[in-house]
């Protein structure tokens, strides 16, 4: 079992799942507990994703894994390919799957459209965007928002998580961009990334603008008194990300995991300003 679980990156689709929760109740507030089957269904569907894609993605790379990744279940031998592959797709069809039943809780068919729509899209990525440099990027950074509005589709309302869901989008661009630019060398002969294309130093202040552009929409819940005034907390992510905007031109890596720390504190910003004081 245990090889399955390292094969599906468990941590990973936790923090997804955690993720669609979370958006769930920035969504509802304190009324989530009236959608608790339509969230546990869509905590689980986001869950499968991430495993099928995380098990597909094994399945595509095992060749370049037995040097880059050899201890991963497939290059290492523990699981076939075949398998890998079947537990990928697998994973997918319970995705859209358990999406289908949200739709037969509340007859909503957004989370299946939503659902269908990202595994189609993590299949494509696997199969083909991710070679394709700076539309791998985007792809990526539109998976990202989608686990934000699916959480919203899951209760009925998106007048809240779309600021979220469009800010992660445009930070996981600066964020991909910078692993681009940290990554060049590896990358060589297998993917035409966006520092290959123009260059380190204008890639570099590539990912700055989209660093700094997710700020600035921050700012607009802030203006329309969206959420309650803890929201203002996200001022701190917010320079947390004006600083990884500087940071990409000397260090891309610290950058790429900088941008992490600044979207889990935006993410928790945005539930404290659902909480009503």
């Amino acid at each position: 079992m245990n090889k399955y679980l390292r094969l599906f990156r468990l941590n990973n689709a936790i923090i997804a799942a955690i993720g669609v929760l979370v958006a769930c109740f920035i969504a509802a507030g304190y009324d989530v507990g009236g959608h608790a089957a339509n969230v546990a269904l869509g905590c689980a569907a986001v869950a499968c994703a991430v495993a099928g894609g995380n098990a597909l993605n094994d399945y595509v790379d095992r060749e370049v894994d037995k040097t880059a990744h050899p201890g991963r279940p497939v290059p290492s031998g523990e699981i076939g390919p075949k398998a890998a592959r079947a537990c990928g797709y697998g994973g997918f069809a319970a995705t859209i799957l358990l999406s289908a039943l949200t739709f037969l809780a509340d007859g909503s068919a957004w989370a299946v459209a939503i659902a269908v729509l990202a595994v189609t899209l993590m299949a494509a990525y696997e199969s083909i965007l991710k070679q394709r440099g700076f539309v791998g990027n985007l792809c990526i950074a539109l998976l990202t928002g989608l686990v934000f509005v699916f959480g919203g589709a899951l209760v009925g309302d998106f007048s809240t998580v779309w600021a979220l869901a469009v800010l992660a989008s445009l930070v996981s661009i600066g964020r991909e961009i910078a692993k681009d630019i940290e990554d060049e060398e590896s990358d060589r002969g297998s993917r035409r990334t966006l520092p290959m294309v123009i260059g380190d130093r204008a890639a570099a202040g590539a990912a700055a603008a989209f660093f700094v552009a997710g700020p600035l929409l921050s700012f607009i819940p802030l203006v329309d008194e969206t959420f309650s005034i803890l929201y203002a907390t996200v001022l701190a992510a917010d320079a947390i990300f004006i600083y990884c905007a500087g940071t990409v031109f000397v260090d891309p890596r610290r950058a790429e995991k900088f941008a992490k720390v600044a979207m889990f504190a935006a993410l928790l910003s945005f539930v404290l300003g659902a909480i009503q004081v």
